[in-house]
């Protein structure tokens, strides 16, 4: 009998990020995937399954990381997804906390690791409304195209505020979406030095994105 869940068939892809070929597992059937969630759920909206697709952003922040010197430090993936760029900062010798509210996403990241010969960075399903971590834990902390929606801003620079060590950095791929333009002025308003690092253009389906890559780091640290 055929089956009807949209995560027992898995597909792979060769990507190229941060100067290497990279394997990522996904489910094969990504719109059964989108149709089997529940409309009635009034916390559909919170499970909407945005991990399954590679983002512009997360290759764009690969390449950044790529040329930072990462080996020893403690890094948080926020929205790892299908953990792309903490097997990135893994294999430079990161010790990465892999963070994202699916479990599911969680999955399919931790058998990318296995894919590609990467240690396990710690996988961890937390909303970052509710972050269980200690004080100024990370050394870095990043995510990729995390901004698409303005009541992230809040819980996001929440946590930041707690998590990030002093002298530490955080790093944002943004694809320049309308609901982010806001995003550095507010966070410059608020105290942070905030820098923009670069601006790559990315292939995606078939077209292209502009992504930008900004730093986040406390005026003290500067």
């Amino acid at each position: 009998m055929p089956t009807t869940d949209p995560l027992a068939i898995s597909q792979r892809l060769t990507v190229r990020a941060a100067n290497r070929d990279w394997i990522l597992e996904r489910p094969a059937d990504l719109e059964s995937l989108w149709q089997s969630m529940d409309e009635d759920d009034p916390d559909a909206e919170e499970h909407i399954p945005y991990w399954v697709e590679l983002w512009p952003a997360t290759l764009a922040l690969c390449d950044w990381l790529a040329r930072q010197d990462l080996a020893g430090r403690t890094c948080l993936d926020l929205g790892c997804g299908l953990g792309l760029s903490a097997l990135v900062a893994s294999s430079l010798g990161a010790r990465v906390v892999g963070m994202d509210y699916e479990r599911d996403a969680l999955y399919f990241a931790a058998a990318n690791a296995r894919l590609n010969s990467v240690p396990q960075p710690l996988w961890l399903c937390m909303d970052w409304n509710r972050p269980g971590f200690a004080p100024g834990v990370f050394d870095h902390i990043w995510g990729g195209d995390v901004f698409y929606e303005h009541r992230f801003f809040e819980p996001l620079e929440k946590l930041l505020l707690r998590c990030l060590a002093p002298g530490g950095r955080v790093w944002f791929g943004d694809p320049e979406r309308t609901v982010s333009q806001a995003v550095w002025p507010r966070f410059t308003r608020r105290g942070w030095r905030v820098v923009n690092r670069g601006q790559v253009v990315v292939p995606f389906e078939q077209a292209r994105m502009t992504v930008n890559v900004w730093e986040l780091s406390r005026p003290a640290d500067s």
